[in-house]
């Protein structure tokens, strides 16, 4: 069972996400590495809303492959390289999490570069199992 906390006492998130996750008995972690917008044929777009659909798509073989799915997401962290970024990513989010009904939590951090300059998203997830 996976809990929002989202208390009152404090200004409520800024987005469609929570400010903290509560879970109950759990047998896994799953913790990605930082997933960058690389197609299965090593291409990525130059557009940022694709990469970032790439990077989602990446995570959910991941969490496919460890026996979950974005239901069982706990956190997403999230990073680009540039301030203008930050709508895009957001807007494919949560397109990808529209049926996801407790948000995990969520960080955005605006970044100077990775490691290829073509990249501009990156995103990381930690999900949990309970089989």
């Amino acid at each position: 069972m996976t809990t929002a906390l989202n208390p009152t006492t404090i200004a409520p998130p800024f987005g469609d996400y929570s400010h903290g996750i509560k879970t109950g008995p759990v047998s896994c972690l799953v913790v990605t590495s930082g997933q960058l917008g690389l197609a299965p044929d090593g291409s990525c777009s130059a557009d940022v809303r694709k990469q970032a659909e790439q990077c989602f798509a990446n995570i959910d073989a991941i969490l496919h492959e460890a026996g979950c799915g974005r239901a069982d997401i706990i956190r997403l962290s999230a990073f680009v390289t540039d301030r203008a970024f930050f709508a895009d990513y957001m807007a494919v989010r949560d397109e990808w999490l529209a049926d996801v009904a407790i948000r995990p939590a969520s960080t955005l951090l605006i970044v100077s570069g990775f490691t290829r300059e073509e990249f501009k998203v990156e995103i990381e997830a930690t999900a949990i199992t309970r089989d």
